[in-house]
């Protein structure tokens, strides 16, 4: 049993994790859904937990309908911890020496050792006030594109949508941009 519980510890090969993300699509087809983000059940909850007293156009549907997208919710934060926690790979995560000295070009104190920088997570003024800020983004630029990056990447393309297409080029456009220009800014 340790040696199966070994061979799924770590990161799997491109080989593996890749056709099973691709089944997923077929998978929801067939359950007659072709949607397969996440961003929807974020809908999904709040029309669930919505007062009757303040009511929103936006959440009024018929949220019963799409409870297997809820699980599939659950499944994935179950999954998150099963990867994070029980299969996690004891070695540290390995950086190449180019990645850390961009970082601590940044002025990331030491980057290879924690995943999640204080530099960045730490509860000040500025750190708060800039995830703030990111997560407002993200918020509206899914709702914006009618969608989350797995929405769009996974479905939306193997179901050759053009919306999807542009939505990708968008995303990967927008973290290039952010992560080359608008972070190193960001963090002088």
């Amino acid at each position: 049993m340790d040696y199966m519980l070994d061979a799924l510890r770590g990161p799997w090969p491109w080989y593996v994790a890749g056709p099973l993300i691709g089944l997923m699509v077929p998978l929801m087809l067939f359950i007659g859904n072709r949607s397969f983000g996440i961003s929807n059940n974020l809908r999904h909850l709040c029309a669930i937990t919505q007062p009757k007293q303040v009511e929103v156009d936006f959440f009024k549907y018929n949220w019963k309908e799409h409870t297997w997208s809820l699980v599939f919710v659950i499944g994935t934060a179950l999954g998150g911890f099963l990867a994070g926690i029980v299969l996690a790979d004891p070695l540290p995560v390995q950086v190449s020496p180019q990645t850390l000295a961009m970082f601590q070009s940044w002025g990331f104190a030491a980057p290879a050792s924690q995943m999640v920088p204080p530099e960045i997570f730490s509860p000040t003024v500025r750190n708060l006030t800039l995830l703030f800020a990111s997560g407002v983004l993200v918020g509206f630029g899914t709702r914006y594109a009618g969608g989350c990056t797995s929405g769009h990447a996974i479905t939306g393309l193997s179901t050759l949508q053009l919306g999807s297409l542009y939505a990708v080029l968008g995303i990967f456009a927008g973290g290039l941009i952010s992560s080359w220009l608008l972070v190193p800014w960001l963090l002088r």
